[in-house]
């Protein structure tokens, strides 16, 4: 699998004096953005998530009968799971091939060349890239919305507005993580090796290191919670099941405990983390790119 990649022919014209800063960034962000949604990695990507929001919607329809509700917040559960398999992989591999493609191709010298900055050029193609994943989510979501509204009205719509918002945050966030391993990799393909690797930890890896861990060491309760709330696809997974109005006491003693001990605050502790997965990366990224010598 490969990640988003721009194209190498497409030039960005210049003007005879420098941008500004953030006219620096957004000539940048345009390009990517222009080129990602371009690419046959983005219209891949968008048909899958697609093609799976829209199965999961019928699913959510089939249980009417049986279980006297669907729409958007039965939906929303349902999404839960394959948004926490597909959507990081998305952000890490589209991230994972942003520097390190343009590297490997040759072209990251000729952007380094416009009267721009190495900051500028990181942050405008983070942006771009954010915004072609954002779309390519808002598609299958709005898809699948106009299913659910066609077959059972607006029943639960606010649940589906905040998994929407909470899917953003978590793309944003892997996505810092891929342009944080695109920048410390000289090939796209070893970038994307990684990104491949990052997921399989997160996903899988983590969840039964956490069990195994909780087991061998006789870790408390808090100290398991900790662990869970530093993991991004956890944090995620329990923001939307707080925010869908449900009990954390599904996920056991931890869920009890993080729902007594911080009640209200909880949804700000776990889109806090998501925050902190956004922002420390990103940051590490441009302190590492800036600081590189070489191209």
């Amino acid at each position: 699998m490969s990640a988003i990649t721009s194209s190498p022919t497409r030039p960005i014209r210049t003007a005879s004096a420098a941008p500004s800063f953030l006219g620096g960034i957004a000539r940048f962000a345009r390009r990517e953005f222009r080129d990602a949604i371009a690419s046959k990695w983005f219209l891949l990507y968008t048909l899958a998530f697609t093609t799976l929001a829209v199965g999961v919607s019928f699913l959510s329809l089939s249980g009417v009968g049986s279980h006297g509700f669907a729409g958007f917040g039965r939906t929303a559960a349902g999404l839960l799971n394959l948004i926490m398999l597909v959507v990081p992989l998305m952000a890490l591999t589209a991230g994972a091939g942003s520097i390190a493609g343009e590297r490997e191709r040759g072209t990251l010298l000729y952007l380094l060349a416009q009267p721009v900055s190495r900051m500028q050029v990181l942050l405008g193609k983070y942006f771009g890239l954010a915004a072609a994943l954002l779309c390519s989510l808002c598609v299958g979501f709005g898809i699948s919305g106009g299913v659910l509204a066609w077959r059972a009205g607006g029943v639960g719509i606010g649940s589906y507005a905040m998994l929407i918002g909470f899917t953003a945050l978590l793309a944003i966030a892997m996505l810092s993580v891929g342009v944080l391993i695109s920048v410390c990799s000289r090939r796209s393909s070893v970038a994307t090796g990684i990104a491949l690797f990052a997921w399989l930890t997160l996903v899988f890896v983590s969840d039964l290191g956490l069990m195994a861990s909780s087991l061998l060491f006789k870790l408390r309760v808090q100290e398991i919670f900790g662990l869970a709330a530093v993991n991004p696809l956890q944090s995620f997974k329990m923001a939307v099941i707080v925010n869908l109005n449900a009990s954390l006491d599904v996920l056991g003693p931890v869920g009890s405990y993080a729902s007594q001990t911080l009640g209200d605050g909880l949804p700000w502790v776990l889109g806090a983390s998501l925050a902190a997965w956004t922002a420390v990366p990103l940051a590490l990224a441009v302190v590492i790119f800036v600081r590189r010598s070489s191209v």
